[in-house]
């Protein structure tokens, strides 16, 4: 998700091999970002969030790549797991350090969730288009990536442990709690959508009003509503334990939200740029090749980056297992 999220401020930049632009380096002309762009924000904010989640997923994965190593039938790729397991050894050092060096890298991650989100937000918050100028938008925004990042994870989690039998290790106590994460980020998101509808009122603004007025009875009415359908009519169904405790049910809520939260990015940008401050600006927008390709490509690449992983490496982590199993073993003892 980070790696598809990178493609999109190089195209941004609308000359995208100038992309380098946007990066300090000490040039001979001197020249320097626009560090009051939200573009560059954007550039720091997700390289930030990317690196660090690089470095939580591959120290995660170092005493599983030792397993594999160590598995290995093959020589060239017991010395491929054997480079990218650093050495390891299952040491008590090795545990220790790794410990702390995982515990670190979350402790750093989770507070970027909150910061890069807030960042991405800021693309809009700053700008003066109506629908888009308005304070409500990181805490929002926020809610919102954890709210599509459950629903996602319920999206792959789900196939996956249906296809490589994961039933004892993913379990419907694991399917419920995120469940009830989504049906809470779900509420918020509802909030978000209401306090943003009723500053557009309250202030008096005719511009928002207007825009209001638009997401209700004008040409992308249906989008919207579609939205709120998707993101919070459908998700209240989650109240109830045997929706929790449904598989495919569950499963199709949480593509139905996923297609939610892509139609609140489309009303977001598409609805307040072509009713803006000028009449004779105003449009419809229609997709392009380019912009279906766009779309489709990046879901192509999530899809293969995510395919490489399980074929290559464990989907779960074995690591974790095997501490699992032995603290149940000592509870039952």
């Amino acid at each position: 998700a980070v790696a598809c999220a990178g493609i999109f401020p190089l195209i941004h930049t609308g000359r995208p091999w100038l992309a380098f632009y946007m990066m300090p380096y000490p040039s001979t002309m001197g020249i320097w970002p626009q560090f009051r762009s939200p573009l560059i924000w954007d550039v720091f904010a997700v390289s930030t969030y990317g690196t660090v989640s690089l470095m939580f997923w591959f120290v995660g994965l170092i005493p599983d790549l030792a397993t594999l190593r160590d598995r290995s039938i093959r020589k060239p790729l017991k010395v491929i797991y054997g480079m990218l397991s650093l050495g390891w050894r299952g040491s008590a050092r090795h545990w220790h350090r790794y410990q702390s060096a995982y515990l670190l890298l979350a402790g750093l991650a989770t507070p970027l969730v909150l910061s890069v989100h807030t960042v991405v937000s800021f693309d809009f918050a700053i700008a003066i288009v109506p629908g888009w100028h308005t304070t409500i938008f990181p805490p929002y925004f926020v809610a919102g990536a954890i709210y599509s990042g459950f629903a996602m994870v319920l999206t792959i989690a789900i196939p996956l442990r249906k296809a490589y039998a994961l039933e004892d290790f993913i379990t419907m106590r694991h399917l419920d709690n995120m469940a009830k994460v989504m049906l809470a980020t779900g509420l918020i998101v509802a909030y978000g959508y209401f306090f943003e509808f009723f500053l557009s009122l309250y202030s008096g603004n005719k511009f928002d009003v207007f825009l209001v007025q638009q997401r209700l009875h004008g040409p992308y009415a249906p989008f919207y509503f579609a939205l709120i359908l998707s993101n919070i009519l459908v998700p209240q169904l989650l109240w109830s334990y045997k929706v929790r405790h449904n598989v495919v049910v569950l499963f199709l809520m949480s593509i139905v939200v996923n297609i939610g939260m892509w139609l609140e990015r489309f009303v977001i940008v598409v609805i307040s740029l072509t009713r803006d401050f000028v009449p004779s600006a105003w449009g419809r927008y229609s997709p392009t090749f380019w912009d279906w390709a766009t779309l489709i490509g990046t879901m192509g690449m999530f899809a293969t980056l995510l395919f490489l992983f399980v074929r290559v490496l464990p989907a779960i982590s074995i690591a974790e297992m095997r501490e699992l199993v032995a603290e149940t073993s000592e509870e039952e003892k």
